[in-house]
């Protein structure tokens, strides 16, 4: 009998290029690793994500690398040799590896997602120590190679080349539109010794959450390796035993099904708490304890909600989480940096505490990049941030030889096991825009043909992974939570917005709609929309050789360019610039100011206008909508709306205004009624404005609704009257409040294209909403300069109050001191009014500077 004990194998590693005779074993920089961060280390590579670097390194892709350490052998006794296993556990090799353990083959891997485990008993050393080594091979180069291989398959994609179609590794590392091209090698997972007579090898449990939340079933399920046969499942909450079995492992597995009664259940942020109950199992031998597993678990029903709704067509697309609709305003998630071995835990939960703070519930781990660390899904479960999980497949046509599909089952398997604890996830998909690539390729996809040997002859063979594997093994392995084939995906047409999620890329690419028309463009629920902006000053500072001082430090130059991936990106912010404010590049900063107020008032109106159609029970038009993108892989203009070093962009705090708890969305229509059908010259025009009032809380309310409106060249206030008194906004809805037209003075001037209007919500004569509604374009509005801005921190420093006599749109704060941070932001003032901002990290001394629309 020996004890399961797990060594970490983290020491005395070193690298070099393989292929060079000359080159010298070097330290590494950190461990797990990969090549790039041990050559900047090591000063042989300059940082990639300064300048053009990225342009100087390519070669570093192209080449194998060869690791190596050495470790001793376990003090082990002649009788224990007999009687326990020693085993190395890779828990990632990135991606074409080969394992050599005292100079004797023991490893060949070629999928970067797949953990590892190889059995070194006859292998080790009896004394000393052993040398591990590892070599890596080009996985661009391995895949050119599979690609000619493989003739036949209709190789392409979008982003990258078809090299990685072929590779199991993030497809991001090939380089997209919005990151660098960076072919990473190395052990990026942890490397472990583990000795073990009998160990539990997976511990894992299915829940079912009564419908009356009263009660639920709890299966815990435990996998054993080696002869021992006693498992004791151990329940507990808050330290505090909640229930306990022993029972008998047969054929190396053992289970147990427990009823807990009134059970604290889990719930997403801001509708309840997030308890988390620990599951161990005990592996007892003799009476003794050899091995143990530990997972934490949230207890919750989470239910996708597809079924038809009244007056519209198709079927809804919503979350409910222990029986309440959830209106899913959220975020799409990329890798947080090219080298993800040197993103700590804290810097995952920094970001998912970003998310939560922006009023947002859920982030979807996106199909190109990698399973993330579980410290990025503890934190959502922590937080309560849901989480849809993508598969790593993306925008592209991927192949189905034997030994691929074989690797796609393993990998599959491997990391739903390693995942499916977490309550926070409450969706896998398929990939990532595979069936949108089909489509503009016009690949054979026939919906009716259920059979999946055919899909294997057609040349979209990749649809026998995502509704044969991956099928399969979320049926089998999270038979309780749901599987969708890919996102987005509807069925006959991934276009369709009556069914399934839509990607919603009219505005920036395909049509290039006005934002103002996001209301045209809703879908059931909407996983990716996005418009870009550039990140703040400091972060381009980042990038630039030479900082403040570099040559290259304004809108279009070349570095400026070069960190954006995104083709045709110059024409495209261009185009949304022009359409909607006056604008110039210099000076640099108030052009970046523009750029973040377009994308800014794009995405706060995407999320105002499909949260209208959260019209409630039967009539949830749209479920969700998942921005592109929260974060940045390295310093870079995209679509992020918080940059690579967590600064977030101006549309980050409009985004969390939408979706606050109780918001008001207001929306400016023209009506053109000509006297007869052949005239042009006598045309009755109307503006009128439509206000309704989103009530995201659990509990019904009653409000009161001022409206104000001023002239946006004198800031004189020319309208005030409450215009609803004591009505009912619902709970958990959007409801429609008032619809009239925009009051002006003097009827058949034009005055509605200066006329600014105010709507507030107040509840017991207190404000509890407001929103501030522009002519728009904005480009045509004659904005004034306010010559009594006034902006002042509290003696406290907790509080910055504003305030102006004339309207102002766009008021941002703004702070050299990185520790310094706005509750708020991009805030629009209308005179009569005192704005308050919350601060954190400030002294009275603080210096807050501020910009605004029209300033220069």
């Amino acid at each position: 009998m020996s004890k399961h004990t797990i060594i970490p194998v983290d020491q005395h590693w070193t690298f070099k290029q393989a292929d060079k005779k000359d080159a010298k074993f070097l330290p590494v920089a950190q461990f797990p690793t990969n090549v790039h961060l041990d050559l900047i280390a090591n000063s042989i590579i300059p940082d990639p994500f300064i300048g053009k670097n990225e342009n100087d390194i390519q070669w570093i892709g192209e080449v194998p690398w060869v690791y190596k350490t050495t470790f001793p052998s376990p003090t082990l006794s002649t009788e224990q040799r007999r009687n326990v296993t020693v085993v190395l556990a890779f828990d990632g090799l990135d991606t074409f590896a080969t394992v050599v353990l005292n100079g004797k083959p023991i490893l060949k891997t070629d999928n970067m997602f797949i953990p590892e485990r190889v059995d070194v008993t006859t292998h080790l050393k009896k004394d000393g120590d052993n040398e591990l080594e590892i070599t890596f091979e080009s996985a661009y180069i391995k895949g050119c190679a599979l690609l000619e291989k493989y003739p036949d398959h209709h190789w392409g994609c979008w982003n990258g080349d078809s090299s990685r179609l072929a590779v199991r590794k993030a497809q991001y590392h090939w380089g997209w539109d919005w990151g660098p091209t960076l072919m990473t090698c190395g052990p990026w997972r942890p490397i472990n010794l583990e000795i073990f007579s009998s160990r539990i090898s997976d511990l894992y449990f299915t829940s079912d959450v009564d419908k009356s939340l009263k009660v639920a079933k709890f299966v815990a399920k435990a996998e054993v390796e080696g002869d021992a046969t006693e498992v004791q499942f151990d329940i507990s909450l808050n330290g505090n035993s909640v229930a306990s079995k022993t029972v008998k492992a047969n054929k190396g597995f053992a289970s147990h099904s427990f009823t807990l009664e009134n059970p604290d259940l889990w719930y997403p942020i801001r509708y309840g708490g997030q308890p988390l109950y620990s599951m161990t199992a005990t592996l007892i031998q003799d009476g003794s304890a050899i091995s143990e597993k530990s997972k934490k678990f949230g207890l919750r029903r989470a239910e996708l909600i597809q079924r038809p709704m009244k007056d519209q067509p198709g079927t809804t697309f919503f979350f409910q989480i222990n029986n309440i609709p959830i209106f899913c305003g959220g975020s799409d998630w990329i890798p947080a940096d090219n080298f993800i071995p040197r993103i700590t835990k804290e810097k995952y939960y920094d970001w998912v505490k970003l998310v939560a703070d922006g009023n947002q519930f859920m982030i979807r781990v996106w199909g190109g990049g990698v399973f993330e660390e579980q410290a990025f899904y503890d934190a959502c479960d922590e937080i309560g941030i849901l989480v849809w999980q993508d598969f790593m497949f993306g925008c592209g046509n991927y192949p189905a030889f034997p030994e691929y599909l074989k690797s796609v089952k393993i990998e599959a398997e491997e990391n739903v096991k390693l995942l499916r604890h977490h309550p926070s996830i409450v969706i896998w998909a398929g990939n990532n825009e595979d069936y949108q690539y089909q489509e503009s390729e016009n690949l054979t996809y026939d919906l009716e043909d259920k059979n999946p040997d055919n899909w294997l002859k057609t040349n979209f063979p990749a649809r026998y992974i995502y509704e044969k594997i991956l099928a399969d093994a979320c049926k089998e392995l999270i038979p309780d939570t749901y599987y969708h084939f890919g996102s987005p995906w509807g069925g006959k047409d991934t276009r369709d917005p009556t069914i399934g999620d839509i990607h919603q890329w009219n505005v920036w690419h395909g049509t290039q709609e006005k934002y103002q028309n996001f209301d045209k463009l809703v879908g059931r629920f909407v996983s990716e929309f996005g418009m870009e902006a550039f990140p703040n000053i400091k972060t381009i500072d980042s990038f630039l050789p030479l900082g403040k001082d570099d040559p290259d430090r304004f809108a279009q130059s070349s570095t400026v360019d070069f960190h954006n991936k995104a083709d045709g990106h110059e024409r495209r912010i261009a185009l949304y610039l022009v359409e909607n404010f006056r604008y110039a590049p210099d000076p640099f900063e108030q052009f970046i100011y523009c750029t973040q107020l377009m994308q800014a008032e794009c995405l706060a109106s995407a999320y105002r206008l499909w949260k209208r159609q959260w019209k409630g029970p039967g009539r949830e038009y749209c479920g969700g909508a998942l921005v592109w993108q929260i974060n940045d892989c390295w310093p870079v203009t995209s679509w992020a709306i918080v940059d690579f070093y967590l600064r977030p962009k101006h549309a980050f705090y409009t985004v969390k205004r939408e979706m606050a708890p109780i918001s008001l969305g207001v929306t400016r229509t023209e009506h053109l009624v000509p006297k007869d059908k052949y005239t042009r010259a006598f045309v009755e025009k109307t503006t009128k404005i439509e206000i309704w009032g989103s009530n995201l809380t659990l509990r019904e309310m009653t409000a009161d609704l001022v409206v104000k409106a001023f002239d946006a060249t004198t800031g004189e206030e020319t309208y005030s009257k409450t215009v609803k008194s004591s009505f009912t906004l619902p709970e958990n809805q959007s409801t429609e409040i008032a619809d009239f037209v925009v009051p002006v003075r003097e009827k058949d001037v034009d005055e509605e294209k200066k006329t600014v209007v105010a709507a507030y919500l107040f509840q017991e004569g207190k404000q509890i909403a407001r929103y501030i509604n522009w002519p728009e374009p904005l480009k045509y509005v004659h904005l004034q300069r306010p010559k009594r801005l006034h902006v002042e921190l509290s003696h406290d420093g907790k509080v910055v109050e504003i305030s102006a006599e004339y309207p102002v749109k766009g008021l941002a704060l703004e702070c050299d001191d990185d520790n310094i941070s706005f509750d708020d932001n991009l805030v629009d003032i209308v005179p009569g009014e005192v704005v308050y901002v919350g601060v954190k990290g400030a002294k009275k001394s603080t210096k807050i500077n501020t910009r605004y629309l029209g300033m220069v």
